[in-house]
C-alpha cells in the first residue's frame, strides 16, 4: 500500500462528511485505527479494505490508488 491509500481514504471520508469516529464505527475499528491509516502509519487488513471499499462504493484498486475513480 502507499501514501495514495491514506490520501484516498481521507478524501473519500471527507466527501461523505464522515468523522473518523463514525467511519470507524461503521466498519468495526477504533477511531485511532482510521487516524493511523490516514497518516500512513498503519495499513488495514484485507477484511477492512473490503469493508471500506463497500462502504464508499469503490473497488479496492481505487481505494489503494491503482485505478482512478
Amino acid at each position: 500500500m502507499s501514501i495514495q491509500f491514506a490520501e484516498n481514504l481521507k478524501t473519500l471520508r471527507r466527501e461523505r462528511k464522515l468523522s473518523q469516529g463514525s467511519l470507524a464505527s461503521a466498519i468495526g475499528v477504533t477511531q485511532q485505527c482510521v487516524s493511523e491509516w490516514e497518516r500512513g502509519n498503519m495499513e488495514p487488513t484485507l477484511t477492512y479494505l473490503w469493508r471500506l471499499a463497500d462502504l464508499f462504493g469503490v473497488s479496492i484498486d481505487v481505494l489503494c490508488g491503482r485505478e482512478e475513480w
